[in-house]
């Protein structure tokens, strides 16, 4: 499959995180930040759908130089492996790919080959979810990694006891990706990846859910997550600016969840909720 790359000249880091969060809603499923550029990535077939709408998005935000670049998909690796760093998050988790030197000094590690998913530990809202993993006792307890990308966030909750996970995304890439990661880990066995949307969860029961995905996404399948999560039991969310924590606040606590943890960072923010 071939990727388009969309440059996009940002004339700040608060628009470029905007842009993220804009253009999340779409089929574009990784970000680069570089100075001041903004690479969007989105598979070639799916463009075709939303070139428009993504256009109007940038007009709405007075975007005037950007364009469009095929990506093979054969270079796909050698991109990541010369943009992505190892994340460190609070001295607790460190986030790297296979090709990083280790850090002994980490709690623990998360290895991470992105190739063409979401989830690297880079972006806020990510580092924001393993920080809420951190916050909460997850040990012996069964969880849902929902929207899972490179499974990040599913392996990092079983490191940090989780019994067992399922980790699912509508995307086959991430669904692979995500495959390969587990067993990197060696949490092959607590992991199960499931390929779809939010209709596969139907039937099932979790003591928490992570959902990082986006605004929109949240308050369309709250309820089917409210649904599947036990009493007492706890929803993480993150993917939405500082400025749609009233929105997901008021949606949450009309569904009579209860506020927990409030985490932000650089515009973005991260809430989690308890059933009662």
């Amino acid at each position: 499959m071939n990727y388009i790359e969309l440059n996009i000249s940002v004339p700040n880091t608060e628009i470029a995180e905007i842009l993220t969060a804009e253009l999340s809603v779409l089929p574009f499923d990784s970000f680069v930040t570089e100075s001041s550029t903004l690479k969007a990535y989105i598979p070639q077939d799916a463009l075709v759908d939303c070139m428009a709408e993504t256009n109007e998005i940038l007009k709405s935000y007075n975007i005037t130089d950007s364009r469009y670049v095929q990506i093979e998909s054969q270079n796909w690796n050698a991109l990541w492996e010369s943009n992505f760093e190892p994340v460190d998050v609070d001295g607790k988790v460190f986030i790297r790919a296979p090709f990083h030197a280790p850090n002994v000094s980490a709690d623990f590690e998360v290895i991470i080959m992105p190739k063409m998913s979401f989830g690297t530990g880079h972006h806020a809202t990510t580092k924001m979810m393993v920080q809420m993993i951190l916050l909460s006792n997850l040990s012996g307890k069964s969880g849902l990694d929902m929207g899972s990308g490179t499974g990040v966030l599913a392996i990092a909750a079983c490191k940090c006891g989780a019994k067992t996970m399922d980790a699912v995304d509508i995307d086959d890439f991430a669904f692979e990706n995500c495959q390969e990661n587990i067993a990197t880990n060696g949490v092959a066995e607590q992991i199960t990846p499931l390929l779809g949307d939010v209709r596969v969860i139907a039937g099932r029961k979790y003591d928490f859910i992570l959902a990082n995905i986006n605004r929109n996404i949240l308050l369309a399948d709250m309820d089917a997550y409210i649904n599947t999560l036990n009493p007492g039991g706890e929803l993480f969310m993150s993917g939405f600016l500082d400025a749609d924590i009233d929105a997901i606040t008021s949606a949450a606590v009309s569904k009579n969840l209860v506020p927990n943890h409030t985490l932000h960072t650089s515009g973005w923010a991260a809430l989690s909720f308890i059933k009662p």
